[in-house]
Order: C-alpha cells, then structure tokens, then sequence
C-alpha cells in the first residue's frame, strides 16, 4: 500500500467537496480572500484521519465529509491568524492572505472560515444526539487550540518552562486535532464504544508525535548549515521539545551561554551556532527524536483493537508518515 497515493486519492475527493462547499459569496473581496488559503491545496492531513478512521470502523465517508471540511477551514482559520500575529509572509509558498489581502480583510476572512465551519457541521446527516455528541467535542477542540496557541505565547516570555507544561500546550495547539478528527471520524462511522475510545487515543498520539517530529526536522534536516528559521528560532527564544529539554538540562558555563544567546534578537550568526551545538551535545536533539518515536509507537498500539483491515492499515502507515516526511 502506498501511503503517498492513498492520501492523494482521499485528498483529491476531500477537495472537489471543498471547493464545491466554499463556492461564490458575496462580497467577492470578502469570499476570494477566505477562499486563498484552503484552495492553497496541502495534504489535508486532518481530513485525511477522519476519512481513514470512518473507514476503519466500516462506515460510510460521505457522512464524514461536513466534519472533514470544517476540520480544515478551522485549520485554515488558525493559519491565516497565526500568519498575522508571526508577521508571516509566505504559507504554502504564496502570499500569506494578510500580505495579499491587507491585514483586517484577513481577519475577517479568518472569521468566515470559522463561521463556515460551523455551517458545514450543520450539513452532517445523523441523529440528534450523535450531532450534539460531535458538535460539543468540535466546541471543546477548537477551544484548547486557542488555550494552545496563548500558551505558546505566553511561553516566549518565560526564559525556563518544563517539560510537561511543553507537551500539554502542544497537545491543546496542534494534537487535539488529530485527537478529535480520528474520535469523530469513527463516532460517524458507527463505531463501537472501544473503538471511538482507540482511535481517540490513536489520534492524540499520532498529533504530538506529528508536532515532536516537526521540531526535530526543523533543527536537524541540515546538519552542515544552519537555516533562516533554526537562527530564527533560537534567537527568539522559540520553546521547541529541543529547546525546552536543553535549558533543564544546561548546568555551568553551558547554562550561562543559553542565557546569554537563546532568545537574543541580536545573536550573531556564531552565537547561533554555539546554541545548535549545544542542543546536539546534551542530547536534546536526540530526546525530541525519541520522544515523537514512542508517542507513534503508541498510537500504533492504540489501534489493536481494530479488525484488520486495508483502512487500519492505512492509519498504521499514516502514524508511520508522521515521522518520516522530510517537509
């Protein structure tokens, strides 16, 4: 089974409903700017594990789809205001919709997309309780992404945060949508009570081995030269896994160094590299590694409970995919 060819099919489906859901409106400035991001085209990750977890528990993907798209316009509303509050220019390799559109066309673009979401929720074919069961479940993750996302920030003020406080605002920003994605997809496939509680499991793991993963590549897919990004990061300050195990672990002269370059908006090209040293000396490259290894290891687990089928097999490559993509 190809993993890459499977994810396009059930992309390439996702996306011809998409467009159809997000067609005209007016204003047209209003709707084309809303429209810029999500038709930007991407994976459709989270669609994808609410797709493969209906499938896995032998129900019908139509059902799916108002959820799969209100996923990803949730998504795509995050991105357009976390592209604003970062100053970000690109996404996706295009203008980002705040450098295309202006910034207050953006935000409320961004809010469109929320509401929409909502919109498509609506469009689910189910009973009564089965819709209030999801619709509260979607409530509560797009609430913790928000708790995540302040986290996040707020942790860029705090020079030293532990471990543990790291993986709970990582599972709230970005593994909450795997969590629910998976749990939902599987609620509107019929699933049984074992099997929305594994896939729930399944997709928590999967998202924080995903976020893991991605601070490892970020640091560590150019050993020989340090990109932009890596000397950006560690010049303000960003608590990654890496960073935040490297400055628990720093004692003496090592721990004077970080608190004298990590998080320095003025750190020189040299002093940056003194940092990415260091990251590699105490092993905190090597941790993050490890870590996002074990939490796929146990979404892999997670899913013993589920007959075998190609859809199960497809959610064991899918947790696999999560730490073996290079971008």
């Amino acid at each position: 089974m190809d993993i890459d060819i499977e994810l396009k099919k059930r992309a390439d489906f996702f996306n011809t409903q998409l467009e159809k859901f997000l067609e005209g409106g007016n204003p047209e400035s209003l709707y084309e700017a809303a429209r810029h991001l999500p038709l930007a085209g991407g994976k459709r990750l989270r669609p994808c594990f609410s797709l493969i977890s209906c499938e896995a528990v032998k129900g019908d993907i139509i059902k799916v789809i108002p959820l799969a798209i209100a996923l990803e316009l949730i998504h795509n509303f995050t991105l357009i205001h976390d592209d604003i509050m970062d100053k970000s220019k690109l996404r996706r390799k295009l203008p980002t919709v705040h450098i295309k559109y202006g910034e207050p066309a953006a935000i409320n673009a961004g809010d469109l997309l929320f509401i929409k979401a909502f919109e498509s929720m609506h469009n689910m074919s189910v009973d009564c309780s089965t819709f209030k069961n999801v619709e509260f479940g979607f409530i509560d993750f797009i609430r913790e992404i928000c708790e995540g996302q302040q986290l996040d920030m707020d942790f860029e003020n705090r020079q030293i945060i532990n471990e543990d406080e790291y993986l709970e605002m990582i599972r709230k920003k970005t593994a909450v949508f795997f969590q629910f994605a998976s749990e939902a997809g599987a609620i509107l496939g019929g699933g049984t009570q074992d099997e929305i509680n594994a896939l729930n499991e399944y997709g928590l793991n999967a998202g924080l081995g995903f976020q893991i993963w991605d601070d490892y590549l970020d640091i560590s897919s150019d050993e020989t030269v340090l990109g932009k990004d890596i000397g950006n990061d560690i010049r303000n300050g960003k608590k990654t896994l890496i960073a935040v195990h490297c400055l628990n672990n720093a004692t003496g002269n090592n721990k004077k160094l970080l608190n004298r370059i990590f998080g320095n908006i003025k750190a020189t090209e040299n002093e940056v590299r003194q940092v990415y040293d260091l990251f590699r000396q105490l092993k905190s490259i090597d941790h993050a590694k490890n870590t996002a290894l074990n939490y796929i290891a146990n979404a892999k687990k997670a899913l013993n409970v589920l007959p075998d089928s190609d859809a199960k097999q497809l959610l064991l490559e899918l947790a696999d995919y999560s730490i073996k993509r290079k971008m």
